[in-house]
């Protein structure tokens, strides 16, 4: 197996286990040059609202869209469009990926504007 099946083998897991719980989840997802972040409903079928490194208005306020600093900046931004959604709690899909570095900073980001997960 290649890594990506093997990442998508462990996103997989987490994805059932968030089934199970009904909830709203937040999924991120990281690649080489840009970070992306969605908040879609319990049934899987709809994206509430979605944030990345790619949208016109916050790659003028980043450098660079794949270090720290611009994981943190979408993590500020989810957790601003999900309460303007009404979504308070959310359960966090990290698709695979370690908790470190990028993926880590966006969820402390989001933790610390208000997103409970």
């Amino acid at each position: 197996m290649d890594k990506n099946i093997r990442r998508l083998r462990r996103a997989r897991k987490t994805r059932a286990k968030i089934a199970e719980l009904g909830a709203i989840r937040l999924c991120v997802h990281r690649t080489n040059t840009h970070i992306y972040a969605q908040l879609i409903d319990a049934t899987g079928g709809n994206v509430v609202a979605a944030v990345s490194t790619v949208e016109k208005e916050v790659r003028g306020q980043i450098k660079n869209g794949s270090n720290v600093e611009a994981a943190k900046l979408i993590g500020k931004l989810i957790a601003e469009k999900a309460k303007a959604a009404g979504v308070e709690s959310v359960a966090f899909d990290r698709a695979g990926f370690a908790f470190h570095g990028r993926v880590k900073a966006l969820a402390e980001a989001a933790r610390e504007a208000g997103l409970q997960f």
